[in-house]
C-alpha cells in the first residue's frame, strides 16, 4: 500500500561528473542546491547576486555580466546611509555609492568568468510577480524596505516573461555553446501573494521553463517544485513557517537530482564522500587523547590524502592534522606529567 505518489525524475542526457563547473542563479532554494553540491566537493559559484526570485531580474542581471555592462546607474538607492541596488540583493550594499559600484562590476565579472567555464547553469525561478519601480518604470528586484508606495507590483505577462528567458538562453549559448542550463521552479510558496497568485506565478513559471526544453536542448528542467508539492506533500516536510521545505525535504530533493543528474563516478564519490564527512564530524566519547581515537585521526589523515588526488580537500586536511598535532602535544604533556 502507498501513501504518496513517490516519482523520479528522468535521467539528465548529460550529466554532471566530479570535475563539472556549476553556477547557480535564483531564489533561495538555488542557494540550498549550491551548497550541497558545493558540500560535495564540485565547482560551485553559488548565488553570486544574492537571492533573485522573478527571471526578469534574474535574466537583466546575467545578460548585463555576459556583455560586460554597468549595473544599471538608476537603481542605486540610500537608506539610513547604506547604499543598495534594485537590481540585486540586501546582502550586496557598501556605505557609499561607488564602493557599490566596484562591489557590483566585480561581482558581474566574476559571474561572466564563471559561465565561460561553466558546464552547468542552474536557475532557480521563483516567482513571477515583480515590482516595478515607478519612478524609473524598470522591474526590481528587491525594493529593500523602501516605501511601497515607490513600486507597482503585479503578475508579470507570461509572453513577456517567456522572450526574456528566451533572449538570456541566447546569449548564454553565443557566450559558452556548451553550457548546459538545468531550470526548477522553487517549492517555496509565496503566500503573501495569496495562494491563488502563488498557484498562477508558480504555473506561470512552470509553462515557461517547459517551452524553453522544447526548444533547446541543452536546456534541461528538474521537478523541484513537483517534487514537493507532489511527492512529499505534507506539512512535516516544511519549516514552522509552513513556506520554507525544511531540512529533510531538501535532503530528499537533492537525493532525487543526484540520482537523475549526476554520472556513475560522481555518484560513487558522493557515497564515499558522506562516510569521510562522518568522520570529519565524529567526537570520541571518552576525549581527543586516546590512542583509539589518534588511531581513528591517522586512518582518517590517510583516507583524505588519497581523496586530494581528486578533489580539493585542503581545509579538511589542515583540520585533521591540527587535532592530531594537539592530540600528539596532549599526549607528550601527560607522559611528562607522570614522569
Amino acid at each position: 500500500m502507498q501513501f504518496h505518489t513517490e516519482f523520479s525524475p528522468e535521467p539528465f542526457p548529460r550529466r554532471l561528473g566530479l570535475h563539472s563547473s556549476i553556477v547557480t542563479v535564483g531564489s533561495c532554494f538555488a542557494e540550498v542546491m549550491g551548497q550541497r553540491l558545493a558540500d560535495h566537493k564540485l565547482t560551485v559559484l553559488n548565488n553570486p547576486f544574492g537571492t533573485l526570485f522573478n527571471p526578469v531580474s534574474i535574466a537583466k542581471v546575467l545578460t548585463a555580466a555576459l556583455n560586460g555592462t554597468a549595473p544599471d546607474e538608476d537603481l542605486y538607492v540610500e537608506r539610513d546611509g547604506i547604499w543598495f541596488h534594485y537590481d540585486f540583493h540586501s546582502s550586496l550594499w557598501a556605505t557609499s555609492q561607488a564602493d557599490l559600484r566596484d562591489i557590483l562590476t566585480d561581482r558581474l565579472g566574476q559571474t561572466a568568468g564563471a559561465l565561460r567555464a561553466a558546464d552547468y547553469l542552474m536557475l532557480t525561478l521563483g516567482s513571477a510577480v515583480v515590482y516595478r519601480h515607478i519612478d524609473t518604470g524598470k522591474v526590481v528586484a528587491n525594493c529593500h524596505k523602501m516605501p511601497g508606495a515607490l513600486f507597482e507590483k503585479y503578475l508579470y505577462h507570461y509572453e513577456h516573461l517567456l522572450n526574456d528567458l528566451k533572449r538570456l538562453v541566447k546569449t548564454l549559448r553565443n557566450t559558452n555553446p556548451t553550457l548546459n542550463v538545468v531550470l526548477t521552479v522553487s517549492p517555496v510558496r509565496h503566500t503573501r501573494d495569496t495562494l491563488p497568485i502563488n498557484q498562477v506565478s508558480k504555473s506561470t513559471l512552470r509553462v515557461a521553463a517547459h517551452e524553453l526544453t522544447v526548444w533547446n536542448d541543452r536546456v534541461q528542467y528538474f521537478p523541484a517544485y513537483e517534487l514537493m508539492i507532489d511527492d512529499l506533500r505534507d506539512y512535516r516536510f516544511y519549516e514552522a513557517d509552513l513556506i520554507h521545505p525544511n531540512a529533510q525535504a531538501h535532503d530528499y530533493i537533492f537525493g532525487k537530482f543526484a540520482d537523475s543528474a549526476f554520472d556513475a563516478e560522481l555518484r560513487t564519490f558522493v557515497t564515499e564522500w558522506g562516510q569521510v564527512r562522518k568522520s570529519l564530524a565524529h567526537r570520541p566519547l571518552h576525549g581527543e587523547e586516546t590512542p583509539a581515537h589518534r588511531q581513528f585521526l591517522t586512518r582518517l589523515l590517510a583516507q583524505l590524502e588519497t581523496l586530494a588526488t581528486r578533489v580539493d580537500v585542503t581545509p579538511e586536511l589542515a583540520d585533521v592534522r591540527r587535532r592530531l598535532h594537539q592530540e600528539e602535544k596532549e599526549h607528550l604533556n601527560g607522559l611528562e606529567e607522570v614522569a
